[in-house]
């Protein structure tokens, strides 16, 4: 299959790329012409499935389990990266996760948990892999946030901050790391389609989406944000470093409620 050669060659790390949103950044990672290295908790069972993808499309891939929330896995992760392919281009801090709870319930082991995979691994992840582009001279880190961050996150307080979190860290990293030609940049997807998200809808006997209360009136789809990376990964924002994209349909609409 040919690839559009806008990211040719170059050499992109995807947290959380077994499923969803993170899957969907590797495959158009791979459609641009980089050789992916797909990392997650449970990627072995997904193992097959996330090469078998990239490699359709042409390009070399490293499937590596890594839980980012342990510094000695992501040490591990640029080690093998660096060790099979020479470098890395582009970082891609996708691994989350997160659990529904009023505040008041959310004991302080849930509140450790979510805070640890969502913005300690993002942190982890960007000093590990930052180190080696601070070397290089060059380098492109895009983290996922999330809209929970840059609004009032009912029944996730620990997600909404960890999410806010991360934002900050990209505007920091986007200031300190700017005079290494290093631009970091994120995503704040709002309610996106995931195998996450339609599995909490069948437990709860829902069938189908419920109405976005977003402008566009409906629920985006992993591609979706998987082409925003990609606009921040090429050349096309070469003058963009330190933002937050959000991408969530248009802004929020009153009208549902009101109507």
């Amino acid at each position: 299959m040919k690839v559009n050669p806008e990211l040719q060659d170059q050499v992109a790390i995807v947290t959380g790329g077994g499923i969803g949103i993170g899957f969907a950044i590797a495959k158009e990672l791979a459609k641009t012409g980089a050789d992916v290295v797909v990392c997650s908790r449970n990627i072995e069972r997904m193992k097959s499935d996330v090469e078998n993808a990239l490699s359709a499309l042409g390009r070399r891939s490293l499937v590596i389990p890594v839980d980012v929330r342990k510094p000695e896995d992501v040490d591990n992760l640029v080690q093998k990266t660096v060790e099979e392919v020479g470098r890395i281009d582009i970082l891609v801090n996708n691994a989350g996760a997160s659990f529904q709870s009023p505040a008041e319930e959310i004991s302080p082991n849930g509140w450790d948990a979510v805070i640890d995979i969502n913005l300690k691994g993002t942190f982890l992840c960007c000093r590990a892999v930052g180190k080696v582009m601070i070397q290089q001279k060059r380098g492109n880190i895009i983290n996922i946030s999330s809209l929970a961050g840059c609004m009032a996150a009912p029944t996730e307080a620990h997600y909404g901050a960890a999410k806010a979190g991360v934002i900050s860290l990209t505007k920091t990293l986007a200031a300190e790391w700017a005079k290494h030609n290093i631009r970091v940049n994120c995503i704040a997807p709002g309610p996106i389609i995931t195998e996450a998200v339609l599995e909490l809808f069948t437990k709860g006997g829902i069938k189908e989406p419920p109405k976005s209360p977003y402008a566009m009136k409906r629920w985006g789809q992993t591609v979706e944000i998987a082409k925003v990376a990609i606009f921040l990964a090429s050349e096309a924002s070469s003058f963009i470093s330190g933002e937050t994209i959000g991408a969530s349909g248009g802004p929020f609409s009153l009208e549902e409620l009101v109507s």
